[in-house]
């Protein structure tokens, strides 16, 4: 068993950030994350993409590169490939990585495990052919592929991102499908003057509908009625726009309409959470330093509300200053000080959210799907089986794994955790909050026996 100061879970630009300043502040530091290469979703791949495909990615992306030099220096066990699966008190953290399963130990605890994209469960959306946006960026980041005759639909600041990028690669979407409506985006008006401090993330925002304006590819807003047709993969979408239906054929299909912080590990240790109405998704109930009701636990990031890449980094700084006053490492009058400036950064980059939130919020008819829409993928529980349920008195997500195992599959509810609990909440006349979301435990992803033996093997070496 290792032991470090502060485990911090994620290397996205939270998880880095946090790691590199509780390293300067001479804590030893395990860092432990899923993919071979620093990043996260954001920054996915940076080193050694960014040379390769930095022009069609963009600056904003090739700047996870400072980020990832900043967790190569001493004090820092950088742990890639390390699948968390179980993190008990102590803090005890569980790992598997090359076959193996391990353990970290340490007082403190920050987790940066980001966001997970919001399903998009629409008619047709299970299809080969379909897939989140998020993953069609993967795709690009990783391996330089791109889908060709491709439609994106939904609704965020991610659908111009990529539809920019698939411009400059030479491969412009179809068409957008977006969901959004005039009256989401006068709403949003009330929110444009704290908007407009952030004014550069809006700026970037224009500029990438330039891009597309440029390459001439066809937008629809105010799309309802989505489905994506055919009959053993994805043929066509169809929508109603402008008051008329209509079908554009395509072989690929993007889906995105937002998402959401990536609340597994933290409901597995009993971290408070709320429901976010602005987010339409649940949060962890965390103060000004990022530290949640249990002690030495400290959420950083996506992970505690989604607010973008630069509020993520600026969020792990502060809440690894915070943990090294905690240890006696950092006297509070020097983290007070080194926190001033960051908190102002922060407050400046976060006054768009509000502004987005309002102008680009989920699909309606995704958040409350027709009855024959599959909502839980993993066990093929349709949006009618979970209100059936509720008509038999279920009036929680896990009484609903009892009548029909939704969130019992391999992604345990990470995907269709937030619709089990709208469609409860709204069938019931109650509100998320007290419809409440899944019990979480461990292992949080999957672990074989062969895995244990190796660690059980590992430990008795160690002692002899």
């Amino acid at each position: 068993m290792n032991q470090h100061d502060v485990i911090v879970v994620g290397a996205g630009p939270a998880g880095m950030a946090a790691a590199a300043t509780a390293a300067g502040a001479g804590l030893r530091v395990a860092l432990l994350d899923e993919q071979p290469r620093a990043g996260g979703q954001i920054y996915r791949d940076v080193d050694r993409v960014a040379d390769r495909r930095g022009a069609i990615l963009g600056a904003d992306f090739t700047e996870g590169r400072r980020l990832t030099a900043g967790i190569r220096r001493d004090g820092i066990d950088h742990v890639d490939g390390a699948v968390v699966w179980a993190i008990e008190d102590g803090f005890r953290v569980s790992f598997t990585r090359d076959g193996c399963a391990a353990q970290a130990t340490a007082p403190k605890l920050i987790l940066a495990t980001g966001a997970l994209e919001r399903p998009m469960p629409v008619p047709g959306w299970t299809l080969p052919g379909v897939m989140m946006a998020g993953a069609g960026q993967i795709l690009l980041k990783q391996s330089g592929m791109l889908a060709r005759r491709a439609v994106i639909v939904g609704s965020g600041p991610l659908l111009y991102l990529i539809a920019a990028q698939m411009v400059r690669a030479g491969t412009p979407p179809l068409a957008l499908v977006e969901t959004q409506t005039r009256g989401d985006l006068v709403r949003a008006g009330r929110h444009l003057a704290g908007a407009l401090r952030g004014a550069g993330y809006l700026a970037k925002g224009l500029k990438m509908l330039g891009e597309i304006v440029r390459a001439r590819v066809p937008r629809h807003a105010g799309a309802t009625d989505i489905a994506i047709v055919g009959d053993d993969r994805a043929k066509a979408v169809t929508f109603r726009s402008g008051g008329r239906s209509r079908s554009i054929d395509c072989d690929t299909v993007f889906l995105h309409h937002g998402v959401v912080p990536n609340t597994q590990a933290a409901r597995s240790i009993g971290v408070a959470h709320r429901w976010d109405a602005d987010q339409h998704c649940f949060v962890p109930i965390v103060d000004a330093w990022g530290a949640t009701d249990v002690d030495g636990v400290f959420i950083a990031g996506d992970s505690a509300g989604i607010g973008g890449a630069e509020v993520a980094e600026i969020a792990g700084r502060i809440a690894a200053l915070k943990a090294a006053a905690d240890l006696g490492r950092l006297a509070q009058a020097d983290r007070d000080r080194q926190a001033a400036p960051l908190r102002r950064q922060r407050d400046r980059q976060s006054a768009v959210r509000p502004f987005l939130d309002a102008a680009y919020p989920p699909y309606a008819a995704a958040l409350s799907p027709a009855d024959t829409t599959c909502i839980c993928r993993c066990e093929e529980v349709t949006a009618g089986d979970i209100r059936t349920a509720a008509g038999l008195g279920c009036i929680g997500p896990n009484q609903a794994k009892a009548f029909g195992r939704a969130g019992m599959g391999p992604c345990q509810g990470r995907y269709c955790g937030l619709t089990v609990t709208a469609i409860l909440a709204e069938a019931n006349g109650r509100t998320p909050d007290e419809t409440g979301y899944f019990r979480i435990r461990p292992p949080l992803k999957p672990v074989t026996l062969g895995e244990l033996a190796a660690m059980d093997d590992g430990d008795r070496d160690a002692a002899e």
